[in-house]
C-alpha cells in the first residue's frame, strides 16, 4: 500500500465535541497504523462564527487526547488564492462557467421544478452562454449530464448517485470566495490526502467533490463515512444524554486514554476486546471493522472504562494527575507526593474520575475541627455505647508505637476480641469518628495516614459529641 495520509478538519465555531473527536481518533489511528501521516486543517471560512478561542480549544483538546499531527497547521482562510487558481483552471479547460443568475432566480427555478415533481435544482441556463466575470457573477462546475458517481465507502460499501440528482454547483461565489466543496478538494489534494474519514452527514458532499476531482484530473481519495453517535434513547446525541465537549470531560477529571478507548469502540471493534492500550489501538485499527450502524453513547460505560484506567495506573502518575483537582477543590495544595499517592491507593477503587477522586480525599485533608459529620451516621453510630468504645480504643491506639496500619489493626482487634465484641459493635462508631460518614477505606489505613495526633483528635471529638 502507498503511504496513507489522513486529515481532520474541524471548524472553529465551537469546542471539539465527542463526535468530532471520534473522527479525529479514527483518522489518527489509520495513519499511525500504516506509518503514514495525519494532518490537521482548520476550516475557518465561516468568518461570522469562527473564533480564535475555539481554535485554541480544539488544538488543546487534540493535544490532551494525544493526537499529534504532522506538518504545519493549515487554515483555509489563508489559502483563498490557491483555491481560486484551481477554479481558474476549471474555467480554462471548459469544466466550469460563469453564471449571472441571482439567488432569487435560482430559487424560482427550484420552486418550478418542485411544482413539476422534479428534483429542485439549478437548470443550467448560463451553461452555454459563454459569460465572463462581472458584477454578481459566480462560477459553476459544468457537471456531466448523464451517468453515475460511484465510490466504495470504507464503512457503507458501494454508493452510487445518479448525476441527475446533482446540479451545476457553485464553486466560487459572487463575492470571489470559493465554496466549501471546492476548497476541500483543493486542500485534500494539496495535502496528499489518501483517505478521508468523516461523519456521514458529509455523504451528500462526496459525489459533488468527486466531480470536482474528476474535472481537475486529480486522484480521488478513499472515503469512509462513519455514522453519527446517538444517545442511549437512539435519538440525536445531545447534552441531555451526558455528552459534552472534550474540554468538559478534561475539566471533570476524565483520563484521555479512557475517552479515546471509549470513542474508538463506538463504531469499531476488535473481537470482544473492550480495553486497549494506545499501542494496541494502533496495531489493530486498519480501517476495517467499522460499523455502518450508529452506536449509542453510554455515560456509565465511559465511567467504567475511566475507572479501569485509574485503577491500573501507577500511583505516582495518578497522584500527579489528581493534584490539580485537589487544588481546585479548595483542599491543601502542599500535600506531599507520597501522601497523595497513599490517598490514591486508598480511594481510587471508589472513584470514577479524577474530580471525584480528589473530592473523596476531603475528609482526610481537613483538620479534626473542620470535619463535617453526617447527621444520620452520628445518630445511628455515636450512641452512648459507641462513644464508650471510642474512648476505650483511643487509649489502645495512643499506645501504638509505631503508629502504623499493622499495629493499629492488632490494637483494634485486640480490643474487640478481648471484650467479647464483634467488629460491627465498634467499627461504625470509629468510621464515623474518622471520616464523618459511613464510607472510606480500611480503618487502620485511615489512621496511619492521619497520624496519631489527628486520629486521636477525631476520635475524642466524636466521643464528646
Amino acid at each position: 500500500m502507498n503511504k496513507v495520509v489522513t486529515r481532520f478538519a474541524p471548524s472553529p465555531t465551537g469546542h471539539l465535541h465527542i463526535g468530532g473527536a471520534r473522527t479525529a481518533i479514527f483518522c489518527w489511528l489509520l495513519a499511525r497504523h500504516f506509518g503514514g501521516e495525519f494532518h490537521l486543517r482548520i476550516e475557518d471560512t465561516d468568518l461570522l462564527r469562527s473564533k480564535q478561542e475555539y481554535t485554541d480549544s480544539i488544538l488543546a483538546s487534540m493535544r490532551w487526547l494525544g493526537l499529534d499531527w504532522d506538518g504545519p497547521l493549515n487554515y483555509q482562510t489563508q489559502r483563498t488564492e490557491l483555491y481560486n487558481s484551481y477554479v481558474d483552471k476549471l474555467l480554462e479547460t471548459g469544466h466550469a462557467y460563469w453564471c449571472s443568475c441571482t439567488p432569487e432566480e435560482v430559487e424560482a427555478m427550484r420552486e418550478k421544478a418542485r411544482a413539476q415533481g422534479l428534483k429542485p435544482r439549478y437548470n443550467g441556463c448560463c451553461r452555454e452562454r459563454n459569460l465572463g466575470p462581472g458584477e454578481g457573477h459566480c462560477v459553476r462546475l459544468k457537471a456531466p449530464q448523464a451517468g453515475k458517481v460511484v465510490f466504495d465507502d470504507m464503512v457503507k460499501g458501494r454508493i452510487a448517485v445518479d448525476v441527475s440528482e446533482l446540479d451545476d454547483m457553485v464553486i466560487r461565489r459572487a463575492d470571489g470566495m470559493p465554496t466549501y466543496n471546492m476548497a476541500v478538494v483543493v486542500d485534500d489534494y494539496e495535502m496528499g490526502i489518501t483517505h478521508v474519514i468523516r461523519g456521514d452527514d458529509h455523504v451528500s458532499n462526496t459525489p459533488r467533490q468527486i466531480l470536482i476531482y474528476e474535472a481537475l484530473g486529480l486522484p480521488v481519495p478513499t472515503f469512509g463515512h462513519v455514522p453519527m453517535i446517538l444517545g442511549p434513547d437512539r435519538q440525536k446525541l445531545s447534552k441531555r444524554h451526558g455528552a459534552r465537549a472534550v474540554i468538559e470531560y478534561q475539566n471533570d477529571g476524565l483520563l484521555p486514554q479512557a475517552l479515546v478507548n471509549y470513542l474508538v469502540r463506538l463504531g469499531w471493534s476488535h473481537g470482544d476486546q473492550e480495553i486497549f492500550t494506545r499501542e494496541e489501538l494502533i496495531k489493530f485499527f486498519d480501517g476495517t471493522s467499522l460499523n455502518p450502524a450508529a452506536a449509542a453513547f453510554d455515560p456509565a460505560k465511559l465511567e467504567w472504562i475511566n475507572a479501569h484506567f485509574m485503577r491500573e495506573m501507577p500511583l505516582d502518575e495518578l497522584a500527579t494527575l489528581v493534584r490539580p483537582f485537589v487544588e481546585k477543590a479548595g483542599l491543601p495544595a502542599d500535600v506531599a507526593d507520597d501522601k497523595l499517592a497513599a490517598l490514591c491507593h486508598m480511594f481510587r477503587e471508589r472513584a470514577g474520575d479524577l474530580k471525584a477522586l480528589a473530592e473523596s480525599f476531603r475528609p482526610l485533608l481537613v483538620g479534626a475541627d473542620e470535619l463535617v459529620y453526617d447527621e444520620k451516621a452520628c445518630a445511628k453510630n455515636l450512641t452512648d455505647a459507641g462513644k464508650a468504645h471510642l474512648n476505650a480504643v483511643a487509649e489502645r491506639f495512643a499506645a501504638c508505637d509505631p503508629f502504623d496500619a499493622p499495629g493499629l489493626e492488632a490494637a483494634l482487634h485486640g480490643y474487640i476480641e478481648g471484650n467479647g465484641l464483634k467488629f460491627k459493635d465498634v467499627a461504625p462508631a470509629l468510621r464515623t469518628a474518622l471520616m464523618g460518614f459511613m464510607g472510606g477505606p480500611h480503618l487502620p489505613e485511615i489512621m496511619a495516614f492521619l497520624g496519631k495526633d489527628a486520629s486521636l483528635a477525631r476520635i475524642r471529638r466524636a466521643a464528646g459529641m
